[in-house]
């Protein structure tokens, strides 16, 4: 059986390079509260966190409009991708 091939396998090392990165912004974070650190400075790398996230997603969304929706079969197929991703987005705001 064929791998089911997405829209962001040709993005794919930048999806995770970036995911990466947010995974540090997070583990910092932590490190700052551990570290009793000043509330203010967290919520600014909370923000900077939420922010490199909202990056991905938006590439994400990119990648699947331009694979999922543009390679829909049909009225039907279209409404779906396209009721899928209204969703998603959704749930993002």
């Amino acid at each position: 059986m064929a791998k089911q091939t997405y829209g962001y396998a040709e993005n794919k090392d930048a999806v995770l390079k970036r995911l990466s990165r947010a995974e540090g912004q997070i583990r910092g974070i932590a490190k700052m509260v551990d570290d009793d650190q000043y509330c203010i400075d967290i919520l600014t790398q909370i923000t900077a966190a939420q922010a490199a996230l909202d990056k991905v997603a938006l590439e994400l969304i990119r990648d699947h409009t331009k694979h999922c929706m543009m390679h829909a079969e049909g009225d039907d197929e279209m409404r779906i991708k396209a009721d899928e991703l209204t969703a998603a987005i959704g749930r993002m705001i």
